[in-house]
This record gives C-alpha cells, sequence and structure tokens, in this order.
C-alpha cells in the first residue's frame, strides 16, 4: 500500500487553530504587504513533515472562490520544499485547456523530478465554474465526453512528437504549431516532444466516476481509479465486498483496452494525541482499540483493517455534503470531526 494525506486548504480540512487564523488574516482589512501567509506555511509544514515520514503522495486541490491558494502554484512551492512525495493537482476540464495542464504538469514534473500527478475532477460547483472558466459549464451528458478529449489531449502533448487531435471540444495539431515564428524565438525541432515530462511514460492520471461513462473513460485513459464506498463504520465489510467487485470490474473494463489500472480510496482517518498509551474514540456507539506505543491502533498497521496513526480529534461533528465524481469533497456521513483526510492506493 503507498499512503497520501490531502494537502490542507482551508477547504480540505476541518477546523484548525492555525489555518483559521490565517484565513482571518487573509479578510481583514490590513495589508499583508511584507507578511508571510499562514495558509501557505500551514501547508508547507504539513507537507513537508509528510514528505520526511514516508508518505507517498499529496493531493492539491483546487478551490477557486474562496481563500485557497492555486492549486498549481501551491504545487510548485511544495516542490521546493520536499524530495520524493508524489505532487498531485486537481484540474477541472473546462476550466483550464488541456494544452496549458499539459504544459503545466510537465513543467512541475520537471522541476520537481518527476513527482507531478493529475487528478482529474469535473467539479461539481456550477456557479463557481462558470465564473472562472468564462462560462464554460456544461451538463451531464456532455462532462464525460470532454473529460475523455481532455485527458487525450494532456497525454497526447506528453508523449507524441507529432500529435493531431480534432475533437468535438478541443483540437490540437503539433506540427501546424510549429510555423510562424520567423526565427523570433526558438521553437522545438521537428519530432521533439512540445511538453515532455521527466516521469515517463507520463505522469500519472487520477480520477473518479460512479457513472458507467465515466469508468469507460478512466478504464479506456486514467491510470488510478478512485473506489468508491459508503461512508460510516457500519458499512465496513459491505465497503470491501463492494469495492472488491468494483476492482473486479474496472480490471475487466480496463482489459477490454488492453490497460491495467491503479487503484484508490479516500479515507477518513482518527488520530490521537502523540504520547497517550490508550485512547477512546467513540464514533456513535463504536470504540477504538487500544492504542500501540508506536501510536498506532491495535487494529492498524499492515495486514489490519486500518493503516493509519490514531489520534484523538474534537468532538463529533456534522460532515460536509457530498459532490458526485469528486474525490475532493468526500462526505464523512456525519460519523467524525476529521482534522487531516488520506487516500491510500496499493503499490
Amino acid at each position: 500500500m503507498k499512503f497520501g494525506i490531502w494537502t490542507p486548504l482551508p477547504h480540505t480540512i476541518r477546523p484548525e487553530p492555525r489555518m483559521d487564523h490565517a484565513i482571518a488574516e487573509i479578510k481583514s482589512c490590513a495589508s499583508l504587504a511584507g507578511r508571510n501567509d499562514g495558509s501557505f506555511e500551514f501547508a508547507c509544514d504539513a507537507v513537508r513533515r509528510a514528505d520526511e515520514l514516508g508518505f507517498d503522495t499529496t493531493l492539491i486541490a483546487e478551490r477557486f472562490l474562496g481563500p485557497d491558494l492555486s492549486a498549481w502554484v501551491l504545487a510548485s512551492a511544495l516542490a521546493m520544499v520536499t524530495r520524493r512525495i508524489e505532487l498531485m493537482v486537481a484540474v477541472h476540464p473546462g476550466m483550464v485547456t488541456p494544452q496549458v495542464v499539459a504544459k503545466m504538469a510537465s513543467s512541475l514534473d520537471r522541476i520537481s523530478g518527476g513527482r507531478c500527478a493529475l487528478n482529474i475532477v469535473n467539479g461539481w460547483w456550477m456557479e463557481e465554474f462558470d465564473l472562472f472558466s468564462n462560462g464554460t459549464w456544461i451538463g451531464d451528458a456532455e462532462r464525460y465526453p470532454r473529460m475523455g478529449e481532455y485527458i487525450q489531449v494532456i497525454k497526447g502533448l506528453w508523449t507524441d512528437s507529432d500529435f493531431n487531435f480534432d475533437g468535438t471540444y478541443y483540437r490540437a495539431h503539433v506540427r501546424a504549431a510549429l510555423t510562424g515564428a520567423d526565427g523570433k524565438v526558438v521553437i522545438p525541432d521537428r519530432g521533439d516532444i512540445v511538453a515532455k515530462a521527466s516521469h515517463l511514460p507520463h505522469p500519472p492520471i487520477y480520477a473518479a466516476s460512479r457513472s458507467p461513462q465515466g469508468k469507460e473513460l478512466i478504464a479506456q485513459h486514467g491510470d488510478v481509479w478512485f473506489a468508491e464506498y459508503k461512508p460510516g463504520y457500519r458499512n465496513f465489510e459491505s465497503n470491501i465486498e463492494r469495492m472488491a467487485a468494483d476492482v473486479r470490474a474496472m480490471d475487466e473494463l480496463a482489459a477490454t483496452y488492453g490497460r491495467k489500472l491503479r487503484y484508490a480510496i479516500n479515507p477518513q482517518v482518527m488520530l490521537r494525541d502523540a504520547g497517550r498509551s490508550r485512547t477512546t474514540c467513540r464514533r456513535g456507539r463504536a470504540q477504538c482499540r487500544t492504542a500501540r506505543p508506536d501510536g498506532q491502533c491495535a487494529g492498524s498497521g499492515p495486514g489490519r483493517n486500518t493503516a493509519a496513526p490514531c489520534r484523538a480529534t474534537a468532538p463529533v461533528r456534522g460532515g460536509r455534503h457530498r459532490h458526485h465524481d469528486d474525490p475532493l469533497h468526500s462526505d464523512d456521513g456525519g460519523n467524525g470531526n476529521f482534522r487531516h483526510r488520506g487516500h491510500a492506493h496499493p503499490r
């Protein structure tokens, strides 16, 4: 298994005093010139520490309408303060063109030493989408065809020196683009990959979908599928059975395209304060097992049901609402007030 964390951003974590203070500063009328952004420092500290502890990936969510930092800008900064952790950037088809995403991702991959990954998310908030995309929100019937073309263009510019694509939503003609400069700038030679990344054959693409159309295109073009589960500790056994069946079905679907997928989940993790010998975390009538000296629950670790440290959190609070096909917004079913979210996938 590989383990990851969410990069802490205002919309991806439960209330934290440090983040709350940073957001209050941003919203205040006082000038922040000459001062460091607290939310940025929080994110850097958390991901740097995760990198040191051996976490494999961090998901950097994108929220345009709010105090969150740009995912691409933040990912570039995180690349400079980490050494090995994968930097998975959320991308919304229709918000930024796939050609520009291919270039930004290959650039991030180069400066990070091959650690870039993409999380393709169709999005759910129509008003935000229209504001920042100049009105390119489309209905469900068109979202997945556009998402499929989006991934094809990105991967084409990453891998094909003579990429030529004419779709319903996007067009890309590499050879035609290599004209017209008249010696004014340095352009790629014919045969060069125009958005070549360090990670070969290309950075991995993560995506989630529950619809048959979405699963089909992920099997055809994606690399990692976020498996779905039903929130709530009482659903543990049924979730394991459901995910096993879903993975088998996705394996079969990917095989029809001659491909193999990897899989990820986006679970909620409860943690306890370090140094305490025993923790009791009540969620309804459920109770954690005795904590081990290494800070993990007795039921956690390799080969166990849970694979994460256990730390007591704040009292139970209601969960956020669920957004279809968007792993960046996961519902905890009102079962816990979790400070950080994580995700894991097989090696």
